[in-house]
């Protein structure tokens, strides 16, 4: 397979790695090993033991000061709290109070894709607000996949790592939120105690991920809709339905795809399967678990549908954009007519920042296309718990969504029903001006997105049929 840019796909199997480590040649390595491992548990142990004195000792001292106050005896403090609890940290269903006063000071490791200038500005912007609201300090941890942090949970799990992990917070959804959610690795049901979470939509897409109960393990934070990106000036009518598009590249139109597993082109491959299944006995499949249908039934058609669709696109099947992105600037290189994003409003900021000629217009298929809420969620094994709630509340405040909704600094829809607003807040969105080049607000059907687990089998599908 070839990529479009620099950038290409490692087929080796080992990746470099030596294919034995354990090889007899180095057993006498272990019992070395076996000592310094035991040597910095110990260590390891150590420190966290005087962490969790230090925290119980500040929580005793919080504690007793506020009861002091209500005229309470020191001693009758001390020994109350510890008959009620012996963990220093909030717990999901904390006070609020009690978690504004526990985050003070702590500093949240937020992991989340950092891929975007703009996003990544974005959240420094969010840091300097809970910094000086808060006292809380935020540090993006940029990631390329949030799959590789889960994959990191999963590992620490697996080794009892149970207390102060290094990740606070994180930016999931779909087959990320199922994996963490199956495998027990999310903190609690912390989002419906945010205060901010009166504000939000009460919608399918906020109370489901890909078809998982959320359960308030996860909290809202933006909502994403599959959208098409045309230049006007080339393409007047733009194809809006999976059969137009198979004839707009059989009339000579200029079109590619991502190759899955990149986010864009699984979401397409995802958009064309739902489709192409409307109406047929098998639709109802793609809304439970992969394992429940008859897969090769059900795909079909998709199959059927591709194998005449990728011969007349750009690269013919053998080459292929790395991201959304790239559709966007080979869009804007006239190498193609259409390009894909998942951000409604992806192309009034594209055109503002001068990455796109103010002829484009964006749009969605006639019967609607994916879209679904990303979320935030804390990690069981967190070591900022109560900072992560309360950036997780800032993020759904009316001054964060607003900020995020405009193209100047983001661009993406909000998840809170403007209609639960007061005016002075409801205000902060009518200054927001998506342009003519964005996706209308209020149009453009939303299509539910099939169990998280159909997207892994459709990948590997993809690639064992036109992944070489």
């Amino acid at each position: 397979m070839s990529i479009l840019d620099s950038h290409s796909i490692d087929s080796s199997a080992d990746g470099g790695q030596p294919r034995n480590p354990c090889s007899t040649a180095a057993s006498w390595l272990q019992p070395i090993m076996q000592c310094v491992n035991q040597r910095v548990q110990g260590r390891q142990q150590g420190r966290v033991q005087e962490r969790v004195q230090e925290r119980v000792q500040e929580r005793v001292q919080r504690r007793a000061q506020r009861r002091a106050r209500k005229g309470m005896p020191f001693a009758v403090g001390i020994l109350l709290f510890a008959a009620v609890s012996r963990s220093f940290a909030v717990e999901p269903d904390s006070e609020w109070s009690e978690v504004l006063e526990e985050a003070r000071g702590q500093t949240v490791y937020f992991n989340a894709w950092g891929g975007s200038d703009r996003i990544n500005g974005y959240l420094g912007w969010v840091g300097e607000q809970v910094k000086a609201a808060h006292g809380v300090t935020l540090e993006h941890v940029k990631v390329a996949d949030i799959a590789e942090v889960v994959g990191q949970l999963e590992a620490a799990k697996l080794v009892g790592r149970d207390e102060n992990g290094n990740v606070d917070l994180m930016w999931i959804n779909g087959e990320n939120f199922a994996a963490l959610k199956r495998a027990g690795l999310l903190w609690g049901s912390f989002a419906n105690n945010l205060p901010n979470a009166r504000l939000l939509k009460d919608s399918a897409s906020v109370k489901y991920d890909f078809s998982v109960p959320v359960e308030g393990l996860e909290s809202p934070w933006g909502g994403a809709q599959l959208v098409f990106i045309h230049d006007t000036d080339t393409v007047a009518e733009p194809p809006r339905s999976a059969q137009a598009l198979l004839e707009f590249v059989n009339g000579d139109g200029r079109f590619a795809y991502p190759a899955p597993p990149a986010f864009h082109g699984t979401t397409f491959v995802k958009q064309l399967l739902i489709e192409l299944l409307a109406g047929s006995e098998t639709e109802s499949a793609l809304s439970v678990p992969v394992e429940e249908a008859d897969f090769d039934v059900v795909t079909a058609p998709l199959w059927a549908y591709l194998d005449q669709l990728h011969p007349r696109l750009r690269g013919a099947g053998k080459s292929w954009p790395t991201s959304g992105e790239m559709t966007r600037q080979l869009l804007d290189d006239g190498e193609l007519d259409i390009a894909i994003s998942f951000n409604p409003n992806e192309a009034s900021a594209a055109v503002k920042g001068g990455q796109l000629p103010e002829s484009v217009r964006t749009y969605v298929f006639d019967n609607g296309t994916i879209g679904n809420t990303h979320f935030v969620s804390i990690p069981w094994n967190a070591s900022a718990s109560a900072g992560a709630m309360v950036v997780a509340d800032f993020l759904i405040s009316p001054e964060a969504q607003a900020r995020k909704a405009d193209p100047e600094y983001w661009g993406e829809p909000t998840v809170l029903d403007l209609q639960r607003l007061d005016d002075e807040q409801r205000a902060l969105f009518d200054t927001v001006d998506p342009g003519v080049w964005a996706l209308p607000i209020g149009t453009g059907k939303v299509l539910p997105e099939p169990h998280a687990s159909w997207a892994q089998a459709l990948e590997a599908a993809w690639l064992e049929r036109y992944g070489q």
